[in-house]
């Protein structure tokens, strides 16, 4: 089977042409809330180690 670059070029681009791109304000909105619920994991993630950091320092009497 021969390699025919004209017709995967043209293959390509009807593919393209089939896909639904999103708008700007959609691409604008999803990227707005990704990086709000990686800031809020962030928060989760803090909070949790703080108080797991906490409670051991209280069990082995550290720096408290």
């Amino acid at each position: 089977m021969a390699f025919q670059p004209a017709k995967f070029v043209r293959e390509v681009r009807a593919e393209i042409a089939r896909v639904t791109w999103p708008s700007r304000k959609e691409t604008m909105v999803t990227t707005g809330l990704v990086f709000a619920m990686a800031a809020m994991a962030a928060i989760f993630f803090f909070v949790v180690d703080q108080a797991i950091g906490l409670g051991v320092r209280a069990l082995f009497n550290v720096g408290i």
